[in-house]
């Protein structure tokens, strides 16, 4: 069980860093590369909030896998 949470662990960390790096901040970052201008989806402002929550999703999931990380090692 150990085992599994860990790679989880370890799953959640790499998507985390992803996902961060693709939010557009002062400049255009890694999310200007992929959408240079207005998306096919409804344009850079609805992609940035499902980023976001996406984000927040994978962050909370992190956190809850690092605490039964803890109480289990």
């Amino acid at each position: 069980m150990d085992i599994v949470l860990s790679f989880i662990q370890f799953l959640l960390a790499a998507l985390l860093i992803v996902l961060v790096l693709m939010h557009s901040g002062k400049d255009t970052g890694l999310s200007g590369m992929f959408n240079p201008g207005q998306s096919q989806f409804g344009g850079t402002a609805v992609m940035e909030r499902n980023l976001t929550r996406l984000t927040v999703v994978v962050a909370v999931a992190f956190a809850l896998n690092a605490i039964v990380l803890g109480f289990l090692l």
